[in-house]
C-alpha cells in the first residue's frame, strides 16, 4: 500500500488510472498515445532508416540492380573534409553552449529554490517564460540586430567606455553561441531548479553550522542532490543546439556553418534524401553518445532522470 502511495509501483499507476478515468476512456487514451507513437515517431525513423542506406537514385532506377543497400552514405562524411569540420564544429559549439548555460543556470536556479521569496520566485519564473511566448525566429532576429556591428550592445559599450572600437560579435561562431545560451537557458534553468527546491533546507543550514565554506557547501550538499536536474538540463540543451537550425542560420558568419544546415541542402536543395537521412542519423547518434556520457557522469539512471 505504501509503493501505491508513493508511485513507486506501476501497477498500482495503473489501478489509480483505471479508477479514475474509467476502462473506456483509459483505453482511448493508451490507443490514442500509441498511434501518436507509431505514425508520427517509429514510422517516419524507420522510413528515414531505409532512405539512409539507399543510394540516390532517379525514378526510373528504383527497383532495379542499381537499388541496393549500401554505406556510402555514412561514409560521405568521413570522406568529405569540409562536411566533417563542420560537424565536429557543431558538437564543439553545442557542448560550449551546454555548458556556459549551466554556469549561467546553477546560481539562478539557486536563487529561486532556496534564497528568493515565493512571491519573487513566481515573479522572476514569469520573467523568464515571457520572452519564448515570442516564435524563435523574432527572438533571433533580435539578437542579430542587438549583436550587429553599429547595434545597440557596442553602442551601450562604447557608451560605458569598456570598448575602444566596435565589435564584431557575428563573426565566427560568437553569435550562434549566444544565441543558443538565450535560446535553450530555461531548458537548464527549470530542471536545476526543480531538483533543488525538493533539497530540504536543514541540510544546508547544518552544513553551514558546522563551519562548511559557500563552495563547499554547493559541492558537497546542493549540486549532489541537483545531479538529476543538471543532467536533464545538459542533456536537453546540447540535442536542441545540436539540432537547431534557425539560430546559426540567422546568427552564424558565412565560414561557421552548423551540421543542420548541412542536413538542409541534402533534403532541399541538392534533393538527397539518402544522404540527408544518413547524416541526421549521425548527428542523432552522436546526442545518444551525450546522452549516455552524461548518465554516466552524473551517475544517474532514466528514473532519476524522469523523476
Amino acid at each position: 500500500m505504501a509503493d501505491c502511495e508513493y508511485g513507486q509501483d506501476r501497477h498500482c499507476h495503473m489501478k489509480d488510472v483505471l479508477s479514475r478515468y474509467g476502462t473506456t476512456l483509459t483505453g482511448a487514451m493508451v490507443l490514442a498515445t500509441f498511434v501518436w507513437l507509431v505514425g508520427m515517431v517509429i514510422l517516419p525513423y524507420l522510413v528515414m532508416v531505409n532512405y539512409s542506406f539507399r543510394p540516390n537514385l532517379l525514378p526510373a532506377d528504383i527497383g532495379t540492380d542499381k537499388d541496393h543497400y549500401t554505406l556510402d552514405n555514412y561514409a560521405t562524411l568521413f570522406r568529405n573534409e569540409i562536411h566533417f569540420i563542420v560537424f565536429l564544429r557543431t558538437m564543439w559549439g553545442s557542448a560550449l553552449a551546454t555548458f556556459l548555460c549551466l554556469c549561467v543556470s546553477y546560481p539562478v536556479a539557486y536563487y529561486l529554490a532556496k534564497m528568493a521569496t515565493p512571491a519573487r520566485t513566481a515573479t522572476l519564473l514569469l520573467l523568464l517564460v515571457i520572452p519564448f511566448w515570442i516564435n524563435e525566429i523574432l527572438r533571433t532576429y533580435s539578437w542579430f540586430i542587438i549583436l550587429a556591428y553599429n547595434g545597440p550592445l557596442n553602442g551601450v559599450l562604447r557608451l560605458l567606455g569598456i570598448i575602444a572600437s566596435p565589435i564584431r560579435w557575428l563573426s565566427g561562431s560568437n553569435g550562434v553561441i549566444m544565441g543558443m545560451v538565450y535560446a535553450y537557458i530555461v531548458f537548464m534553468v527549470f530542471p536545476i531548479y526543480n531538483a533543488i527546491e525538493t533539497l530540504d533546507r536543514n541540510q544546508i543550514e547544518a552544513a553551514r553550522d558546522l563551519g562548511a565554506p559557500l563552495w563547499r557547501i554547493h559541492w558537497r550538499v546542493v549540486i549532489p542532490h541537483a545531479k538529476p536536474g543538471i543532467a536533464v538540463g545538459c542533456i536537453t540543451v546540447f540535442t536542441a543546439a545540436a539540432g537547431s537550425y534557425i539560430v546559426p542560420a540567422i546568427l552564424g558568419a558565412p565560414g561557421t556553418r552548423w551540421f543542420t544546415e548541412i542536413i538542409y541542402q541534402w533534403f532541399f536543395e541538392g534533393q538527397n534524401w539518402p544522404q540527408g537521412s544518413a547524416y541526421a542519423f549521425l548527428l542523432l547518434f552522436l546526442c545518444i553518445v551525450f546522452v549516455m556520457a552524461m548518465m554516466r557522469l552524473f551517475k544517474v539512471g532514466l528514473a532519476d532522470i524522469a523523476r
